[in-house]
């Protein structure tokens, strides 16, 4: 289970009750959920102005950080071809899985300086992360375009003979070159019409030299073979031979061409090598600089969100819920109970409750506040 719950609720006598309340209420008696203290620092409260106007800015800019999150993480799937055991071991947080990251938390004091404003503390994480944002994309874009053009290439050389590129299976002996009458042509064969084939090729046109063809090579569905013929006879030959349901391949030996193919090929999987290794080491550090960057966040939201709501001085309990899969709908029903005195308008409807016409699970609104993190930020299950 790789969802969190994180929420606050206001400190009793100390913050310690609160703590304690919950552990009671969540997984002394019920094994509901495995509880941490999320350790929010003391950060500069500021106006009550600000704060509300923060709130919505910081819901904005915690979306925005969980996309980038997910853009990088799902691109380091794509480039390491979604082997995904290989996927999770790189997506980490300060060297420590997501899970553990989370669950012990601990504000970065250098990164994002608690002596500075809440806004200045956002603005830090907004900046830090559209750069991340924008390199990613040039990043992708320049490897992509390697990976597509490496890839046409590839299909070149793959595929049925009917249309793959022909370069690495002839060769020069296979052909009558340089002469003023003769050509040598290829043709598709189907396995089944080998027979038809042997018989016929040489009456499919008058100049067809005897005995000159070649089997040069097969894969399951057809042979590629050689004929000799007069040039004059081209056309009249090609026409009878896709009457036959042999096929004629344009093809004409071209050395040079066809040393540059195969350069053009190494060339690129060479490019796409070196790429790979700085690639992958980039995607890892910048997916743990904007996953911090994200936790953060959601601290930061917790901290406005519980001095809007519960007022100053500050005295709140941040803390971390990984719910229990099979209870969640029983681990909401306890916290709605623990904490529904602390909002009378929540204590009415409460967002778990199915009420026809109302959509409140959009907004999940609950008394106490409430963020989720969802650690799985692939779509692929891993």
């Amino acid at each position: 289970m790789t969802e969190f719950w994180l929420i606050s609720a206001p400190g009793e006598k100390t913050c310690q009750q609160t703590w304690d309340k919950l552990m009671v209420a969540t997984t002394r008696t019920n094994n509901l959920s495995t509880n941490h203290k999320f350790n929010i620092p003391d950060l500069k409260v500021g106006t009550l102005d600000v704060l509300v106007g923060l709130s919505d800015e910081l819901a904005k800019l915690d979306t925005f950080v969980e996309s980038v999150v997910k853009k990088v993480a799902q691109y380091m799937a794509d480039v390491l071809e979604d082997s995904k055991d290989k996927v999770q071991e790189n997506l980490l947080a300060n060297g420590v899985d997501l899970v553990t990251y989370i669950s012990r938390f601990q504000w970065d004091m250098a990164k994002y300086p608690i002596k500075q404003s809440l806004k200045n503390i956002s603005e830090i994480v907004s900046k830090q992360v559209t750069q991340i944002d924008n390199d990613l994309k040039a990043r992708a874009s320049a490897y992509n375009n390697l990976k597509g053009n490496l890839q046409n290439l590839e299909r070149k050389n793959a595929g049925s003979l009917l249309t793959r590129s022909l370069a690495d299976i002839v060769k020069k002996d296979d052909f009558v070159l340089d002469s003023e009458y003769l050509v040598t042509m290829l043709v598709v064969v189907p396995k089944t019409n080998y027979l038809d084939w042997q018989k016929t090729y040489e009456t499919l046109a008058e100049m067809v030299v005897p005995r000159s063809t070649k089997q040069l090579f097969e894969d399951n569905e057809s042979g590629l073979f050689s004929v000799t013929l007069f040039r004059k006879a081209v056309d009249d030959f090609r026409h009878k031979a896709r009457e036959n349901k042999f096929t004629v391949r344009d093809f004409q030996y071209n050395e040079e061409e066809m040393k540059a193919d195969k350069e053009e090929m190494t060339r690129l999987s060479t490019d796409k090598k070196k790429q790979f290794g700085p690639l992958v080491r980039w995607l890892k550090v910048n997916f743990s600089e904007a996953f911090i960057a994200w936790i953060h966040i959601k601290a930061l939201r917790v901290f406005v969100e519980s001095v809007l709501r519960y007022g100053l001085p500050v005295n709140f309990q941040a803390m971390l819920l990984q719910p229990n899969k099979k209870n969640m709908k029983k681990l909401r029903e306890v916290l709605y109970d623990l904490y529904k005195h602390l909002d009378s308008s929540a204590a009415v409807i409460d967002a778990s409750m199915d009420i026809p016409g109302l959509n409140l699970s959009q907004q999940e609104y609950y008394p106490y506040v409430y963020y989720k993190i969802d650690c799985n930020l692939l779509d692929f299950k891993v």
